[in-house]
């Protein structure tokens, strides 16, 4: 199939490629001219395993092309994919500019029937919204479909290569687009998952639905947490025998210093705000959303009660990323985890593997970055486990106490044994245990 991906983004990009690993003739399309020449010299401007070199390949292959004329992707193309950004306006809501522009602009273009596909998380009545959009610039025969993305940063190769399911909403009746996005997914979905077809407003509620129910989950577990800590339970053996109920399952389970990014904070706001707009409170949302602000304290009120005072002390940081195998920092809790711990006077020494670039661009020469996870430990008083990356689960404990100036660990995702870091004299903090 021939196709053009609108936007080189984060889900602009692995759709792009990953279609074109399957055969299809994709280009991407873009109006930042210094990123298509980034991804035609074959450079990433996005760390996700496995992409860069997917990129290259059907680049190379001739598969996958980038561009910045729109117009001629577009009249190219049987099906086109919206996957530009929609930016959370201060009140919660989805801003739907940029997909409504590019709208306008495909119907500038579009010179036969075109399949326009919704790839970008959009809040519900969005499809009709771009249905008009187009409408008004053209007489071409077209359809628009919601076709949300459930990518996991970190494994969204995998994810979009091997699906647990596909959603595709359609006007009812639309069975020539229904017909055309079945045949698109259908290599992906041998296996058995299935392509579930829906109406355009069921689709796109269902990616909030999915997102907020995982919060929603990581809330609740992190709330338990808190009262394992109050009875003297350990959040750990709560959580596996939780998991093992068929009903529950053991995804999801892990308490910690709570959630970040870009799907989880912004889609929980946004299905918050769209429900306000229609006279309703989702009140277990706006619950969901106070225990992850509270959350992304307590490791700090756990600092403040051993030390009382953090004025003047070094404290280091492993993780700054929102989650392992990715350089995102949206809504990363390390941010609030060193905003707090700065603005109560102590020094912050952290180390990331991937998101040093990121965290300079947020915090400046405000702490001190680190280019080895050992090197953040000189001099500290204090270790804070942010992010759990694998490289952080079997560090030289010996090593580390060397380092330290004081043998202290928070650990906000219990990657450790508390009884074996007490053996190894450290003091130790983490999470319901």
């Amino acid at each position: 199939m021939k196709i053009a991906v609108v936007g080189t983004g984060y889900v602009g990009l692995v759709v792009g490629a990953c279609l074109a690993e399957n055969g299809n003739d994709v280009v991407c399309v873009d109006r930042d001219v210094a990123k298509i020449a980034t991804l035609d010299a074959g450079r990433m401007p996005i760390y996700e395993p496995g992409l860069e070199e997917m990129v290259r390949r059907n680049h190379a292959e001739e598969r996958l092309r980038f561009t910045t004329d729109l117009s001629a992707a577009v009249r190219a193309s049987d099906i086109v994919f919206i996957a530009v950004g929609t930016p959370q306006g201060e009140d919660g809501s989805a801003d739907l500019q940029h997909v409504l522009g590019v709208a306008r602009d495909i119907g500038r273009a579009i010179d036969g029937y075109t399949v326009v596909v919704d790839k970008s998380t959009v809040p519900v009545g969005t499809a009709q919204q771009v249905r008009v959009a187009i409408a008004a610039e053209t007489a071409e025969p077209f359809s628009v479909v919601s076709n949300p993305e459930f990518l996991k940063q970190g494994a969204a190769i995998d994810d979009f290569m091997k699906p647990d399911r596909v959603v595709v909403g359609t006007e009812p009746g639309d069975g020539r687009a229904a017909g055309v996005m079945g045949e698109l997914y259908a290599p992906f979905t041998r296996t058995g998952a299935p392509i579930i077809m829906m109406d355009t407003a069921s689709a796109e509620l269902t990616k909030y639905a999915a997102n907020s129910m995982l919060a929603a989950r990581i809330s609740f577990m992190n709330e338990i947490a808190t009262v394992c800590e109050l009875v003297g339970a350990d959040v750990d053996q709560v959580r596996k025998a939780m998991g093992a109920d068929r009903r529950i399952g053991a995804s999801f389970l892990f308490p910690g210093v709570g959630y970040g990014g870009s799907c989880f904070p912004k889609d929980v706001k946004a299905l918050l705000r769209a429900s306000s707009d229609m006279g309703y409170e989702c009140r277990i949302l706006m619950a969901v959303e106070a225990v992850n602000e509270q959350q992304k304290a307590r490791l700090v009120c756990k600092m403040q009660a051993h030390f009382t005072d953090l004025a003047g002390r070094t404290i280091a940081l492993w993780g700054l990323a929102f989650k392992p195998r990715t350089d995102d920092m949206r809504e990363a809790p390390a941010i609030a985890i060193v905003e707090r711990l700065l603005a109560l006077g102590a020094r912050v020494r952290a180390y990331d593997p991937e998101a040093t670039g990121t965290a300079r661009q947020i915090f400046g020469d405000r702490i001190t970055l680190c280019e080895k996870s050992y090197d953040a430990l000189v001099d500290a008083e204090a270790l804070v486990i942010v992010t759990e990356w694998n490289e952080f689960r079997e560090p030289d404990f010996k090593k580390m106490r060397q380092l330290l100036r004081s043998p202290v660990v928070f650990d906000g995702r219990n990657l450790y044994s508390p009884e074996h870091m007490r053996a190894l004299g450290f003091t130790y903090f983490s999470i319901g245990r």
